[in-house]
């Protein structure tokens, strides 16, 4: 409860600092959704309070960052059988991860490569696992952070652009319809940047493999 507590202290106290923290923690091992949390802060940043806008984007992603190495060092160092015994404990259910949850990062991470570590920081119920399958797969350390730092960025700054839209309707008047409302569009987009990504994916993927025919044939 105290945990609980703390969480609820920094959202009502949000600054550079409480960001940072919060979405280390959203990007790690206790998963809620970072609606609740950049949308807000670019709501306040929007709104003539002390907050940039654009920093509060990079202290985001900063966050993000630090949850995503938490993720990816445990993976590495406790290695798959010890993720999946503890993702089927009552501790890991209790943090909202559980074995079908990380085999699903896993299978993603396998068929897509180390660009699922960009595209799955997009995706819901993936974007906080699928450091682990890096980890896991001990994926170099450089792409790792230029890939979660990519993804991350590109979602915050979907995030912030939402708060600040929102600062302009005149009925956003509590931050539950904030919320409520930055919940919704971001869902809408983040569905949306995920079809855009698999339609490039798709396509570097049928130039790749059409490729490999006309080599043979001029071999």
């Amino acid at each position: 409860m105290e945990s609980v507590a703390f969480i609820q202290w920094c959202l009502d106290n949000l600054n550079y600092w409480t960001i940072t923290l919060l979405m280390a923690i959203e990007s790690s091992f206790i998963p809620f959704p970072s609606e609740i949390v950049v949308p807000p802060a670019a709501w306040l940043a929007s709104t003539g309070g002390e907050l940039n806008i654009y920093l509060v984007v990079l202290f985001a992603t900063l966050g993000a960052d630090i949850g995503a190495l938490v993720n990816y060092y445990l993976a590495r160092w406790l290695g798959r059988p010890l993720v999946y015994k503890f993702a089927n404990t009552r501790l890991a259910h209790a943090l909202l991860i559980d074995a079908d949850g990380v085999a699903k990062a896993e299978a993603y991470f396998e068929k897509h490569g180390a660009i699922s570590t960009f595209v799955g920081r997009l995706i819901p119920a993936i974007r906080q696992l699928i450091s682990i399958p890096a980890g896991l797969a001990r994926m170099k350390m450089g792409p790792f952070l230029l890939y979660t730092t990519l993804g991350a960025g590109v979602w915050n700054c979907v995030l912030a652009a939402i708060g600040h839209y929102l600062s302009t309707i005149e009925s956003i008047d509590s931050k539950e319809k904030l919320i409520a409302q930055a919940t919704q569009y971001s869902h809408e987009i983040g569905y949306a940047l995920l079809a855009l990504a698999a339609v490039a994916l798709a396509v570097i993927l049928y130039k790749a493999f059409k490729k490999k025919p006309q080599q043979a044939k001029g071999e």
